[in-house]
Order: C-alpha cells, then sequence, then structure tokens
C-alpha cells in the first residue's frame, strides 16, 4: 500500500506496490494474470483484492493474517521518494513450496519478480522459485527497480538483485538502477551498449528506461527509442511497471512469448505503446494504469 505523503503532513493511501501494480498495468490490457503473493485479511489487504479483481486480474495465494505492507511515498517535483514498513508482512508469508506447485499446476507462462522481492532475505526463496519455474519452462522477467533506501546492507542488496537478474530472460531496468550497479555513461544515446551487458547475460528482451527522455526497448537484434510523450505530469508513481506491464501485455497479446522473430518485428509498435501508457499513468496521481481502450485512444 503506497501512502501518498501531502503538503499538510497527511497520508492518503493509494493502492499499490511495484509487482501489483504491474499486474493491474497487464491485466488492464488484457491479459491474464495471476498475482502469486498472500493479501492481508486486513483493511488494505481487502482493499487491494477488490482492485485486483476490479482490474481483471487474480490473487492466487491464501490471505495472511500479517498485516498489509506499507510504503510512504513523498513526492517532490514530480518525482517519488520511498520509505518502506516491510518486516512481519502479509506479502512475505508464503512458502516457496506452495508457489512452485501453483506453477507446477499452470501451463508455462510469464513469471514476473524484481523490486523489492529481490531484497536480502527475500531473495534466497525468490531464487528458488526462479529456478524451478525455468525448469518448468516459464520464462522470467525481472524489473530490477531498486530500492535502496530500506536497504539494511546495500552491497548485499545489490549483489542480490545480479543474482536475480542473472536468470531473467525479459528484464526492465531505469536509469538510475543501472547508475546504482555501478554503469557508465548512462544515457538514452548509450541505451545500446547499456543493453549489451544484459543480452549478453542470456536476455532476449531488454527494456531500458530513461524518465522524462523516454526508452529503449530491444529484442534480440531489434531495437528502436523513443522520446517519452509530453503531458500534464502529476507524478511518476508506478510508470516503470505501467510501461513494462504495457510490455508483456503487448506480447501477450500478439502471441510472442516464445517467438522472438514475431516480437522483434514489433520493436517499435510495443515501445510507444509502452511510452503512451506510462505517460497516460503520469497524468493520474498515484499508480493508475490505463485501459486498453483508453490506451489505444491515447495513440
Amino acid at each position: 500500500m503506497d501512502c501518498m505523503a501531502q503538503p499538510d503532513g497527511s497520508l492518503v493511501p493509494h493502492l499499490g506496490g511495484s509487482p501489483y501494480n504491474l499486474a493491474c498495468a497487464t491485466a488492464l490490457q488484457g491479459a491474464s494474470v495471476g498475482f502469486i503473493a498472500p493479501l492481508s485479511t486486513d483493511a488494505f489487504g481487502q482493499a487491494l483484492l477488490d482492485h485486483l479483481q476490479a482490474n481483471h486480474a487474480r490473487s492466487l495465494l491464501p490471505r495472511s493474517a500479517l498485516p498489509t505492507s506499507l510504503a510512504v511515498v513523498q513526492v517532490h517535483e514530480g518525482q517519488p521518494s520511498y520509505g518502506f514498513y516491510r518486516e512481519g508482512v502479509a506479502d512475505r508469508d508464503y512458502q516457496v513450496a506452495d508457489v512452485v506447485a501453483l506453477l507446477e499446476a499452470s501451463p508455462p507462462g510469464i513469471l514476473h519478480t524484481g523490486s523489492l522481492m529481490a531484497m536480502p532475505p527475500e531473495h534466497h526463496k525468490v531464487l528458488q522459485i526462479v529456478a524451478a519455474a525455468k525448469r518448468l519452462g516459464w520464462i522470467i522477467s525481472v524489473d530490477v527497480n531498486l530500492r535502496l533506501r530500506v536497504a539494511h546492507d546495500v552491497p548485499a542488496y545489490l549483489q542480490a538483485v545480479r543474482e536475480v537478474a542473472a536468470l531473467a530472460d525479459w528484464l526492465k531496468a531505469s536509469d538510475e538502477d543501472l547508475e546504482l550497479l555501478g554503469f557508465a555513461e548512462v544515457s538514452l544515446a548509450n541505451a545500446s551498449s547499456l543493453a549489451t551487458h544484459w543480452m549478453a547475460q542470456g536476455c532476449s528482451r531488454v527494456a531500458l528506461t530513461f524518465g522524462a527522455q523516454g526508452a529503449y526497448l530491444q529484442v534480440g537484434d531489434a531495437h528502436a527509442q523513443g522520446a517519452a510523450p509530453v503531458l500534464d505530469v502529476k507524478d511518476t508513481v508506478g510508470a516503470g511497471d505501467t510501461f513494462w506491464g504495457s510490455c508483456l501485455a503487448d506480447w501477450v497479446r500478439h502471441d510472442t512469448l516464445n517467438n522472438n522473430s514475431l516480437a522483434m518485428q514489433r520493436v517499435p509498435q510495443t515501445l510507444q505503446r509502452a511510452l503512451v501508457a506510462a505517460a497516460i499513468n503520469c497524468s493520474r496521481v498515484g499508480c493508475q494504469p490505463p485501459d486498453i481502450a483508453t490506451l489505444d485512444a491515447g495513440l
């Protein structure tokens, strides 16, 4: 749950969290989405479940009696900063075996993870799940989405993120992520060179976002970059989740999960849809991704 700080010091709750935002963004564009993290039985958890279902996504794990995790979000000049409360919370109340059993019972598709799920010690469970998913034929999607403020040991966190990212088939990272991971010359103009690192590591699809500058998308040998559309920006909360969720939805919609050749042909269109989706989200307060009709109308 994102609690948005107001000028008067009060907090206004907004439904959110990176994988949750992505689940909603992807489902709103017509993909079949299941959310694999326990939702609390508290009032926030019920609101999260109701919103997830209203956006046509499903919750796949039993509810937890533990409280909902919270992020306090402060926005300055449109850019959010976060403080997190994540000890003893519902979204960490799961067992590896239960998640693997879900994956075994479903036809292979895309398994997405990243952000705080790569935080030690949680990443040990995530690594086990991802390894099992790969053996079962699932495509692994990772959004780096670093949140250093919640890390007790930053070097250990960065190493954990690298370990999770090393298993990714598809990966998304922001310019801020790249800088924190130690990349040099981080810019949209140098995006092709930056993407080479991840492609050499085994990724077949890489998206790099550069805020107001725009974004870069590479699938196999095909790539494109584009400028961010100019809209009235309220804030950028969930922009990256919306961008990557749009990419995933586009690949699902056009049946390119296991067809890199077809996905390569659509790189410019996939990128443009993702840029417009993120821009629409930024024109709204908090993470409110567009549905497919709104996105189509905005293209």
